[in-house]
């Protein structure tokens, strides 16, 4: 069985992006594998959904595409647009993947990691693949918390929603206020639907004067939201914590912690986030307080050595690097803990340096700026 030095779980932002920079230090026996294809998260976004965060392109002052993940790349300058569509981003990481002749192989489903003291071995549907080291760069999306109460499966969440033009009724309730609730909200008030958005926070994201939009609504959904054309259509419910919906003769119930019921005719909308990829291999690491996994400030795994996270599921301290912007800066900590394990070189990493990624410590912008 052909040993691999890294192989990347993942062929999205994260996995695309960190790839490309192991091939930039000189790791090339590298492998990324998707059980799908390359920027497969993100095509399966609804139709309606963009980027949050603006694009731009690069420019000689060193600061790159906020959706950038490689040096020398630019979705604005690629896709033209400032905001791009989930499908239009698959097709920049695609584009990527090309150029920098990335080794990936799709259609890898792993269902289990396991320890060979050195070494890993990932279990997959298609066969077993041996490596010194993985980074697990899975992503969320593909991973809904579809179970936040009972009587959740009577609801769709809002990642298993092709277009919003599919959705039926003139009333929609929507569990959940943060960004995806948010949007989905405004995509059906646009379409004429009165829509209420229940969130269970007594402060919820749109009341928070927080600069960060890992705890804010951004500025580009505010504006969005405030939007004479929708602002009638859109009632916005704090402080609703839904503990259970039921299905009726004639619709569902939605039930609060409190005693409260809603009622719609039509299927309440669930916009309760993800779970994370991570749940995939649980047994593979500890967790901190909030649920989230214990990294070291390698970001790899505090019980099995060579096992490394990149992308939104990656915390440290009350740093949330949960945008494309912030987990990339982790990138370079990644890539040189791995070049040293394997004694390369690790002088063409500091050119990373320039650009706003971190090579070896945990230095970064705190929750409360706007990194």
């Amino acid at each position: 069985m052909k040993e691999y030095d890294v192989i990347v779980v993942g062929a999205g932002a994260a996995g695309v992006g960190l790839g490309c920079m192991l091939l930039d230090v000189g790791i090339d026996n590298l492998l990324v594998i998707d059980r799908k294809g390359v920027g497969a998260s993100f095509e399966a976004w609804p139709e309606e959904m963009r980027f949050i965060t603006p694009s731009f392109p690069s420019n000689s002052a060193g600061f790159l595409d906020l959706n950038s993940i490689a040096i020398g790349t630019s979705p604005a300058y690629s896709l033209q647009v400032e905001h791009p569509t989930g499908k239009q981003y698959a097709q920049y990481l695609q584009a990527v993947a090309t150029h920098f002749e990335l080794p990936v192989r799709t259609g890898i489903d792993v269902l289990s990691i396991t320890e060979l003291f050195p070494g890993l071995i990932l279990s997959t549907r298609q066969g077993s693949i041996r490596a010194r080291h993985v980074i697990w760069a899975a992503g969320e999306f593909q991973y809904p918390h579809l179970d936040p109460f009972p009587g959740a499966e009577l609801c769709r969440h809002s990642s298993q929603i092709s277009s919003w033009k599919n959705i039926q009724g003139q009333e929609v309730f929507i569990v959940g206020g943060y960004e995806s609730g948010i949007d989905a909200a405004i995509h059906l008030a646009r379409r004429g639907v009165s829509v209420t958005v229940l969130e269970r926070s007594d402060t919820p994201a749109w009341e928070s004067h927080q600069s960060d939009p890992s705890y804010a609504l951004s500025t580009f959904t505010n504006q969005r939201l405030k939007s004479a054309e929708i602002v009638s259509k859109i009632n916005l419910g704090s402080g609703a914590d839904i503990c259970e919906v039921r299905l009726g003769n004639e619709g569902y119930e939605l039930i609060c912690s409190t005693g409260h019921c809603f009622f719609s005719k039509s299927q309440p909308i669930l916009a309760t986030g993800f779970q994370g990829s991570t749940s995939v291999i649980a047994d593979l690491f500890e967790y901190r307080e909030d649920g989230f996994p214990l990294l070291n400030d390698r970001d790899e795994s505090s019980i099995v050595p060579g096992l490394f996270l990149a992308g939104p599921m990656v915390r440290h301290d009350q740093h949330v690097f949960c945008f494309i912007y912030k987990f990339r800066q982790r990138f370079g900590v990644v890539a040189r803990a791995i070049a040293d394990q394997l004694g390369l070189p690790a002088e063409r990493l500091e050119i990373y340096r320039q650009w706003g990624m971190y090579l070896d410590d945990l230095s970064c912008c705190g929750a409360e700026c706007v990194c």
